[in-house]
């Protein structure tokens, strides 16, 4: 991209502009009023604009038509000329945001050495946002589970859209990557996708982060919703937002406009806004740490997404892409998993949900030698449950061990079944098969340990009744 927009109320010195830099290799526009200037810039941004202070005739000068440019499109380098120059007017230009100032009549070799060094600029901030926007992609949505299924669902019906999406879950499920998907489905996939995490950023500098600032000394530097026009912002953990801000927020979602801190000038932008949160906005609201009318307006669209124990059955194909992931990112060793660790894997703890799940991953790949597949002794607490020559004894302790034989027995029984339901979905069939029993004997001995299956948050969970009974009544 080598566009350079010319704006001069002078026709000899913008052709005469354009004929040099077109003799450089670059290409060039021309504008000679400041409603021909807005025109092109609004048609489509140069990659450099070269603006004269002076437009005669003109509803706008150079300095007005530098702020909006500067408003609009601050990626843009703008070097100022002027036959009327003043070291008074270079200064109110580069408060202003101009990249560089020119005064008429100007050395051929002073222009070019300015609109290299201008157009480096340029390249560079061009760069900088294609890495922003690289670093937005979303990284594969994994899973067959019928509770992964009904969220991915639920995400497809939202893509298109233009609605506010609240996403909850406890820390860990991945809302962040279902922000991701969202925007990398949208007709705004091609803009940027901003996060926000309102939980790392400082309570006093949450305001000058998101909306910019201006000062005489730095000049304009924009926030993160301006970075995010045209695309996505994304508030991770909205919850963690000040109060005070919230209310500036409310404001912005309303009006689609703000004024940067120290600004006199309100910056309009275009946002689709998704949210998050892991904690009972509700209760937050009535403790008055947030406020109900911006919960409303976040809370249009509501999805949960499930925690890793609704969706065990999906553990395995998790596990096998972290593994994968890991190999092209970090060249650790590309290993499977062999079956007594899918099943380790998937009888587990997970209250850090996927991200603990991922971080299990890294770990045993690091800390693991060779290319053999991954076995259960690996996984982390796993590795003292056998000892090396000790003829698999296993040791009983608890309150198992004080138990009667046959009450040891059913509580064995409905602990292991509890687990192997759970583990496949609450598939009788796959659980069945895996611990060799026909379908028909499994139920028997389901009912006869009072053990009963349930619908959950779109999978089929087994629990005990009369635990289920006294949870409902509590």
């Amino acid at each position: 991209m080598s566009d350079i927009l010319i704006v001069d109320d002078e026709r000899d010195i913008r052709e005469l502009i354009s004929d040099i830099l077109e003799d450089e290799g670059f290409t060039t526009r021309l504008a000679g009023t400041s409603d021909e200037a807005v025109a092109q810039v609004k048609a489509d941004p140069p990659a450099l604009m070269i603006l004269d202070i002076w437009l005669k005739d003109s509803a706008m000068d150079g300095i007005d038509i530098l702020k909006m440019v500067k408003r609009d499109h601050p990626e843009v380098p703008v070097v100022i000329i002027s036959g009327h120059g003043n070291i008074e007017i270079a200064v109110a230009a580069i408060k202003q945001g101009a990249y560089d100032f020119i005064e008429k009549p100007f050395n051929i070799d002073q222009l070019m050495v300015v609109i290299t060094r201008a157009m480096e600029t340029s390249r560079l901030r061009r760069e900088n946002t294609e890495l922003k926007r690289r670093d937005s992609l979303p990284s594969e949505m994994v899973g067959q589970s019928s509770s992964f299924k009904n969220l991915k669902s639920n995400l497809d019906k939202v893509t298109k859209s233009n609605g506010r999406v609240m996403l909850t879950g406890p820390a860990g499920v991945g809302k962040e990557l279902a922000a991701r998907f969202i925007h990398a489905n949208s007709d705004r996939a091609s803009s940027p996708l901003v996060v926000v995490n309102s939980a790392s950023i400082e309570a006093d500098r949450m305001e000058e982060v998101l909306f910019g600032r201006e000062s005489d000394e730095r000049g304009i530097e924009p926030g993160l919703l301006e970075e995010a026009n045209g695309g996505v912002v994304y508030f991770d953990e909205v919850a963690d937002m000040p109060i005070g801000t919230q209310s500036k927020i409310l404001r912005v979602l309303v009006d689609q406009r703000f004024k940067r801190v120290g600004g006199a000038d309100k910056v309009s932008v275009d946002l689709r806004v998704v949210s998050s949160t892991s904690r009972d906005l509700q209760a937050e609201i009535a403790a008055g740490n947030f406020r109900e009318e911006l919960f409303h307006r976040l809370n249009v669209v509501p999805i949960a997404v499930p925690p890793l124990d609704e969706r065990r059955e999906d553990i395995p194909e998790l596990a096998a892409h972290f593994i994968s992931m890991f190999n092209a990112e970090q060249g650790l060793p590309l290993r499977e998993l062999a079956e007594d660790a899918q099943a380790m894997l998937q009888t587990m703890q997970w209250p850090g949900n996927v991200r603990q799940l991922k971080n299990v991953v890294e770990r045993v790949l690091i800390l693991g030698d060779g290319t053999d597949p991954i076995a259960a002794a690996e996984l982390p607490g796993q590795e003292a449950a056998v000892e090396e020559g000790a003829d698999q004894a296993v040791v009983v302790s608890g309150a198992l061990a004080m138990m009667p034989l046959r009450e040891a027995r059913e509580a064995f029984e409905r602990e292991y079944l509890l687990t192997q339901i759970n583990r496949f979905g609450g598939n009788i069939s796959r659980t069945a098969n895996f611990v060799g029993m026909e379908r028909s004997a499994l139920h028997r001995k389901l009912k006869s340990l009072g053990v009963v299956t349930g619908s959950k948050a779109g999978a089929r969970m087994a629990y005990v009744a009369g635990e289920e009974e006294e949870s409902a009544e509590a």
